[in-house]
């Protein structure tokens, strides 16, 4: 079955061209792995003038999400990427979250 994998930033408006660098970064990275179906990024704009972005990658099965997961996690110390401390100095939130298609 396929697992969504679903996040939601808030990004400030002068933390944006840095996150969508990021971002982009990413979704390339995960192009190319085993299990990938798609992905899309959808982007909002709340009252205070904040940035809501939500993206949505669909993997085959939860196996394969896993070891995509390890994947990133791997490329991210490779390139000496810290997600962390990127959010927490562009003081963005995030939500994340792993859901199954409700069949009908």
């Amino acid at each position: 079955m396929n697992q969504i994998f679903i996040d939601r930033f808030v990004v400030p408006k002068n933390s944006f061209e840095e996150f969508v660098q990021r971002m982009k970064y990413n979704r390339n990275f995960i192009k190319n792995m085993p299990g990938f179906i798609k992905d899309e990024a959808y982007k909002s704009s709340a009252e205070n003038g904040n940035i809501i972005i939500v993206t949505v990658a669909v993997w085959e099965n939860e196996e394969l999400l896993l070891k995509a997961k390890e994947a990133v996690q791997a490329e991210y110390k490779r390139i000496g990427f810290n997600l962390p401390e990127m959010l927490t100095r562009l003081n963005i939130t995030i939500e994340r979250g792993t859901y199954k298609e409700i069949e009908s």
